[in-house]
């Protein structure tokens, strides 16, 4: 055995702790993503008004309220293709941020350009939302996301300018 393999052996590689950050915010996306979709599939062939105002009373939300209502209301509009589909693009894109964050955890060039091409192709709509209606959960994504892409952005373009350096792991 070599003396660079001995000391490879010897010395546990240090992870990017950013990127292990931004995989396990992936892996709690994909998870989030999964638990949307089952829930979609859960409502196939039942009256969602029926499961909702059920819902509704066991919170103990007023029923003449005009949130109920509008829910209420809304749910009418799912029916099972619906349900399906919404279930199917769920678990789409489940399936490809586990790959995500999978990839970043394991310090994967593609799944960094993978992650900055989606992260990237997502803030459009963000900004759109946050203009539309401004809230609290919608612009700590916002931030969220555009920190991942900026850092993701500097990490890519430092390893493309010199390939052969090793990245900082903080």
């Amino acid at each position: 055995m070599s003396d660079s393999q001995a000391q490879s052996l010897s010395k546990p590689q240090s992870h990017n702790k950013w990127l292990i950050l931004i995989a396990a915010y992936k892996v709690v996306q994909a998870l989030l993503f999964v638990a949307i979709g089952v829930g979609a599939l859960r409502l196939l062939h039942k009256d969602i008004g029926d499961v909702l105002g059920q819902l509704a009373d066991r919170l103990r939300f007023n029923p003449e309220s005009k949130f109920v209502n509008f829910i209420l209301d809304k749910a009418s509009l799912l029916n099972d293709p619906i349900l399906r589909r919404i279930g199917a693009v769920a678990f789409c894109y489940a399936g490809v941020s586990m790959v995500e964050g999978v990839g970043l955890f394991f310090e994967k060039v593609w799944a960094e350009y993978l992650t900055l091409a989606i992260t990237a192709s997502f803030l459009p709509w963000e900004i759109f939302e946050i203009i539309r209606r401004v809230t609290y959960t919608r612009v700590g994504l916002l931030v969220a996301n555009v920190l991942i892409f900026i850092y993701l952005l500097i990490l890519v373009t430092e390893r493309h300018r010199d390939p052969k350096a090793e990245l900082p792991a903080s």
